[in-house]
């Protein structure tokens, strides 16, 4: 694929940084739907250990932690919290192959391949979506590292503690967390802009780094408890239905936890040497390295139990509590850049890709990451994410959406299309483009994430207003998913995308 391009005119948007700003565009390429950035690449480098790390950033954060630690609130015993964690992460890594192939095959970032199922105007929709839920979480990410970070700077600066309190605050901050907010800010700021071989840098080293840090703080705590734990960490206990609705419960907020990355992971296995090495970096990166990782959650907040009289399923704090200073500092700034190596990841580089696909000549990669960034300011994070509620009407109705997205984009892909993609088609608003549709939008996909997306919302919402089945916002990811699939095969029949129509009309002769 690579030799057939030649480089574009110089009115396409300059480089921003390798891989990105190294597609390899054809003169024909439209440039409303062009640049360097979004273009196929002409070199896909990436090994299989690339994208195991990928997964290790991803997973090994304090946000992962306290997720895997806070299933025990649900009744459930150690073992069944285990298994769930291994259960969900199975499923999560089959949708990561699924969403992977298309955009390894064309060489394209998530926004670009959606055009192949939305239209090459109408990919603009899953585009903006996903981009506003990645600047709603890269401010909390950032929020969440910061305090941390304060942490760590207390204890080297004991001093610090007198700006770090309610009284010394402006909008809803403290001194010090303005000070540890802007410090990851531009440090994560920093790294974006070097480009993506310097977040692939960055990220092979934090997953093995914060690895180091896990075992050594796991291996502390149980030695600290002489070895002596008890695994059922419930403060009460399910049974029967109950436990077997709180154990499927788990496994659904596992997959919806990584629901956000494994949506646009196109946007990284394009990078992939091929498909091959991308589902090898899956498993180790998923199955393989959540085992250990669950492994050492689960034995670690079983230990603080013995050890600090309390069950505590944030590591920053378990760290905070012992009472050694080089512990704290190294075990704190170690979940800091852990929590940093996830955001990049999973909240920085998408949107990157995402609004740079709606306006191509006037958004680079660099910028479109830099508006997620200051949106994530202007958001204050601070303010809303302690209220329960807010996160609800925000971050809970925005990842509801994720699933019609993803059910839309495997269904057109593997069933409709028989996984052929035109990629120069992608790249084209001639109306006899393959995915021109109707002036540049599919009205199967349209009218399906509109109608999935109302269904899966509604499966949040009227638990939230009415408090029946309460359970059910578990499983919007898969309400939505596989609803979206459903709908859109039905009205891909309906419009004849591809020929679908066609060939289900002639195979029920």
């Amino acid at each position: 694929m690579a030799d057939s391009h030649k480089e574009l005119p110089n009115d396409i948007v300059e480089a921003a940084g390798y891989p990105p700003g190294a597609g390899a565009a054809k003169r024909d390429y439209d440039p409303r739907l062009t640049n360097e950035d979004l273009a196929p690449l002409k070199n896909q480098t990436w090994t299989s250990y690339n994208i195991f790390a990928f997964w290790m950033s991803d997973v090994h954060s304090v946000g992962g932690y306290v997720t895997a630690g806070s299933l025990f609130m649900l009744g459930l015993t150690s073992w069944q919290v285990f298994l769930a964690l291994i259960i969900g992460i199975v499923i999560v890594q089959g949708l990561a192959n699924l969403v992977a192939k298309p955009s390894q095959f064309a060489g394209v970032p998530y926004p670009v391949i959606s055009r192949v199922a939305f239209g090459v105007l109408g990919a603009n929709i899953p585009a903006i979506i996903r981009g506003c839920i990645a600047i709603a979480w890269y401010g909390v990410q950032t929020f969440l590292a910061a305090g941390s970070l304060s942490i760590v700077l207390m204890k080297i600066w004991p001093g610090l503690a007198d700006i770090a309190g309610s009284d010394t605050s402006f909008l809803g901050l403290s001194y010090l967390g303005y000070i540890s907010f802007a410090i990851l800010w531009f440090a994560q700021a920093l790294v974006f802009w070097r480009g993506m071989e310097a977040i692939r840098a960055f990220i092979d080293f934090c997953g093995p780094a914060v690895y180091v840090v896990m075992v050594v703080l796991c291996g502390y705590m149980l030695y600290r408890a002489d070895f002596d734990i008890n695994m059922n960490l419930s403060d009460h206990q399910v049974s029967g239905w109950a436990a077997i609705g709180a154990f499927c419960s788990a496994i659904a907020l596992v997959v919806s936890y990584f629901s956000g990355p494994t949506l646009n992971f196109g946007d990284f296995s394009r990078y992939g040497k091929s498909y091959e090495a991308v589902k090898r970096g899956n498993l180790l990166g998923l199955p393989v390295n959540f085992t250990l990782f669950a492994l050492l959650v689960v034995l670690t907040a079983a230990a603080t139990v013995p050890v600090f009289g309390e069950l505590i399923t944030d590591p920053v704090h378990t760290v905070e509590r012992i009472d050694t200073w080089t512990a704290v500092l190294l075990g704190g700034l170690t979940f800091v850049i852990a929590t940093v190596g996830i955001n990049i990841v999973a909240n920085f580089i998408s949107p990157a890709f995402d609004f740079s696909n709606v306006a191509p000549q006037k958004i680079s990669w660099r910028m479109g990451g830099m508006i997620a960034a200051v949106g994530s300011v202007l958001l204050t994070p601070w303010n809303w994410y302690d209220n329960a509620d807010a996160i609800f009407w925000t971050l809970g109705l925005l990842g509801a959406l994720i699933g019609p997205l993803y059910g839309i984009l495997i269904a057109d892909y593997y069933l409709v299309r028989n996984q052929e993609v035109v990629v120069d088609d992608m790249f084209t608003l001639d109306e006899d483009g393959e995915y021109h549709y109707v002036k540049g939008y599919n009205p199967a996909a349209v009218y399906t994430v509109i109608a999935a997306g109302v269904v899966s919302i509604l499966s949040v919402v009227i638990p939230k207003l009415t408090g029946w089945l309460p359970s059910l916002p578990d499983y919007s990811f898969f309400v939505g998913a596989i609803g979206s699939g459903l709908v859109y095969l039905a009205l891909a029949r309906v419009f004849d995308v591809a020929g679908y129509g066609a060939a289900k009309a002639e195979a029920s002769r």
